[in-house]
């Protein structure tokens, strides 16, 4: 078989899965409706919490903005909610897609097929994708009408560090998935996972108020350059001198994150086989 027809069928594998899996996801209404319900509600905690800590007459904006740069709190928060909602979608996708087929029992008789098994994972990512834009574009939605956010930033560099954040998690979300087959439950990992970058990534806060080690944990998780260069685009209108340093962290942590992944993956793949640990429950 030459290179085109290898192509071929690791595409069709990729599209055979990926549809597989939307219509998995259409048979649960109540996953639909998650969807579009999810990005209205979640950052109402949040935002409103800020709101009552600002005060009455908004006291306490000055200090927020010495240690953050902006006084939009409200766009603020946003920019790092939308990325956190990008990476749990990610995790609970990636991990939990592994662990079903396996206690559905269809991954060991996936994995015996003459098809390509990192094919399996990428049409599973293919159709995350594709739910998470449906949700990005609901938040974004949400978040011009209800909360009033506006980018005042260059659009198509705001685009560019999504892109490389994207993949940086998705590099990230295949070695989470690798991680899930050996220690067979995805929900505690998820919970541990997103705890990390909720808590070092400066989510919902500025870095400032962390303490000097936990800043410097920060400086590991690409989360952080995402967050930090999408606000400065965004809210503040930085240029592409003012965020190179970002971008090129991002582009970094994706290409050492995508190698990893697909590393750590190929890696349990042999193992799994070879001790016969894929049917295990």
């Amino acid at each position: 078989m030459g290179i085109l027809g290898r192509v071929r069928d690791g595409l069709g594998i990729v599209l055979a899965v990926a549809v597989k899996e939307l219509i998995q996801f259409r048979r649960y209404p109540s996953w639909i409706i998650a969807v579009f319900i999810w990005p209205l509600l979640f950052p109402m905690m949040s935002v409103f919490s800020a709101r009552a800590l600002a005060g009455p007459e908004a006291q306490a904006l000055d200090a927020f903005a010495a240690l953050s740069g902006t006084t939009n709190y409200t766009g603020y928060i946003i920019v790092g909610l939308v990325m956190w909602m990008w990476l749990n979608m990610t995790l609970w996708t990636l991990g939990s897609f592994m662990r079903s087929e396996q206690m559905r029992g269809t991954l060991e008789a996936t994995w015996l097929c003459p098809v390509s098994r990192f094919g399996v994972l990428l049409g599973a990512t293919c159709s995350q994708l594709l739910i998470s834009m449906v949700n990005l574009t609901v938040s974004l939605i949400a978040f011009r009408y209800i909360w009033g956010f506006r980018a005042v930033g260059n659009l198509g560099l705001t685009v560019l560090l999504f892109i490389l954040s994207a993949a940086a998690v998705y590099g990230l979300g295949i070695a989470f998935a690798s991680l899930v087959m050996w220690v067979k439950e995805a929900n505690a990992m998820v919970f541990l996972v997103r705890g990390v970058f909720t808590v070092f990534c400066g989510m919902t806060y500025p870095l400032a108020v962390l303490p000097g080690w936990m800043r410097i944990v920060s400086r590991g998780l690409p989360l952080t350059y995402s967050i930090d260069g999408i606000r400065a685009v965004a809210l503040a209108g930085a240029g592409l001198a003012d965020v190179t340093g970002h971008i090129a962290a991002l582009a970094a942590f994706a290409a050492v994150t995508l190698v990893a992944g697909f590393a750590a993956f190929r890696w349990t793949e042999r193992r799994v086989l070879r001790t016969g640990a894929l049917g295990h429950h």
